[in-house]
């Protein structure tokens, strides 16, 4: 019989950040604690839509990071200022959960992040009221997934952190609780 192997944040959270957590806010129930539900990660592609071979760089560079199989955004409109149609693939995103979610924290909290150049911190106002964070990265080569002699075209992410946090006092907590580097 094979131990299944528990993510170290994962671990943290449960054997002491949620203890910290139920008694800096009072709850009554375990299950009114905060945590973490999913990651989204979404790379639009822009003005790179037409050409076909972009997208599947785009699809490939998501794979290497997110250790997932991503699915190609379709536009839903046609806009003929952007050279658009209906049905074309404009962007890629993954959604990650459990485990795999878990890994994906720690490698961008403590690998990626310290990466990027001119790092000063995110952005602690980057609530959006329901106690969800969401923040951009300019480059997804900041990632070590990512060979840099490969990289034929350099893609921005958006990065959404979707707690079970009624207010966005309480997810700040949470995410504090796992590291995240909160320059304000």
């Amino acid at each position: 019989m094979t131990k299944i192997e528990i993510p170290r944040l994962q671990k943290l959270y449960k054997d002491k950040f949620s203890n910290e957590l139920k008694n800096a806010f009072e709850y009554q129930n375990p299950f009114e604690i905060p945590k973490i539900k999913k990651v989204v990660l979404n790379m639009g592609i822009g003005e790179n839509v037409s050409d076909s071979k972009k997208i599947n760089s785009a699809f490939e560079a998501l794979e290497l990071i997110s250790g997932q199989k991503p699915i190609k955004t379709i536009a839903k409109k046609a806009i003929a200022g952007f050279k658009l149609r209906e049905g074309l693939p404009v962007g890629v995103k993954v959604t990650l959960r459990k485990k795999i979610m878990y890994e994906f924290i720690d490698r961008l909290i403590n690998i990626a992040l310290p990466r990027v150049r001119d790092f000063r911190g995110l952005n602690s106002k980057s609530f959006d009221g329901n106690g969800n964070y969401a923040f951009g990265i300019k480059e997804h080569i900041i990632f070590p997934e990512i060979h840099y002699e490969s990289v034929t075209d350099i893609w921005g992410m958006d990065v959404i952190v979707s707690t079970s946090a009624n207010t966005d006092e309480e997810a700040l907590a949470l995410l504090k609780g796992f590291n995240f580097p909160f320059g304000n």
